[in-house]
């Protein structure tokens, strides 16, 4: 594996913009002057100033600038901006080389799931699914959010316990302890990547699930998806994250998600729990996506095994 060097104050974070165009005015200034509060320089991609129809910049504009900020060695960690839509259009365009030589800190999550799977597959690196500046940090981020993203980056240790805060409940739908990469994302892009060079591999992995905006049927149809592809069946053990806005198609006869983890994901018999506080929520908690852990399904909880960035 590779892991990016340790955060520290005074470090360089090159801003990307790798999927959708930003489309709130004065977000991008005021992340970056949000960054700058917290004791870092900002390098802006050509990237996060574009648009290009729903995009940020073509993909050979978005893909070369995220090759650059590998490539640069004055930038000590990539934080893509926002999600949206479109990095699965130029992952056949990235510079896989550049990254192993140059492993640094890569965050972001939704849409940027397609890179955190690729950048895993075919270079090994430990990347971190977590709050986007232009669209997590000025919407009055809590300091939930905030705190388990630096201290995630910052000062990880091993051992350290992934849990809820104390007033979020997650629930033991199958109990059990299981050791496993941490691996995953946003559904719809782990589903899209099946049967593609860059198909995420859950053999021997804790799988990490969560989703945005879809209805309770195209929930079942990605997660049937991943059940025949044997994913379910590869891997150690499954975390499901939040589903917001994910509301039953046919409120008189369709099923709520709980009944299709039921009937598609708990047949595995793998250690599971639901309700992780990470994806499209609020407060959002920042998960090092490659690590290896040890998942209780009883506590609900990811302990690491080991630190995710290096000194």
């Amino acid at each position: 594996m590779l892991y990016g060097k340790r955060l520290k104050k005074g470090d360089t974070i090159g801003f990307v913009g790798a999927s959708g165009s930003i489309r709130t005015k004065g977000s991008l200034e005021k992340s970056v002057a949000i960054a700058e509060q917290l004791g870092f320089n900002v390098k802006l991609g050509e990237s996060c100033g574009q648009v290009y129809g729903y995009l940020s910049g073509t993909d050979e504009v978005r893909a070369r600038d995220v090759n650059a900020l590998f490539r640069d060695d004055e930038v000590d960690a990539i934080f893509c901006v926002k999600g949206g839509y479109g990095t699965m259009r130029m992952l056949d365009q990235l510079d896989y080389e550049a990254v192993k030589a140059n492993p640094k800190i890569f965050l972001g999550y939704s849409d940027i799931t397609a890179m955190h799977i690729a950048y895993l597959e075919k270079c090994g690196l430990v990347t971190f699914h977590g709050p986007m500046p232009a669209s997590c940090w000025v919407d009055d981020m809590d300091d939930y959010s905030f705190q388990s993203m630096l201290q995630m980056m910052m000062e990880p240790e091993t051992g350290m316990l992934i849990r809820n805060p104390a007033d979020i409940e997650a629930k033991t739908v199958i109990p059990g302890v299981a050791e496993g990469m941490l691996v995953g994302g946003n559904l719809s892009l782990i589903d899209g990547l099946i049967g593609t060079p860059y198909e995420l591999d859950t053999k021997g992995k804790i799988l990490f699930l969560e989703d945005i905006g879809e209805k309770t049927y195209r929930l079942d149809h990605m997660l049937t998806h991943l059940r025949l592809a044997g994913k379910f069946d590869d891997c150690a053990g499954i975390v499901l994250g939040t589903f917001v806005d994910c509301p039953i198609e046919f409120p008189d006869f369709g099923f709520p998600l709980e009944e299709i983890v039921r009937d598609v994901v708990e047949p595995c018999g793998k250690p599971i729990f639901t309700g992780l506080q990470a994806g499209h929520c609020s407060p959002k908690m920042t998960l090092p996506l490659g690590v290896h852990c040890r998942m209780n399904a009883e506590e609900c909880t990811i302990e690491l095994l080991e630190s995710p960035v290096r000194d």
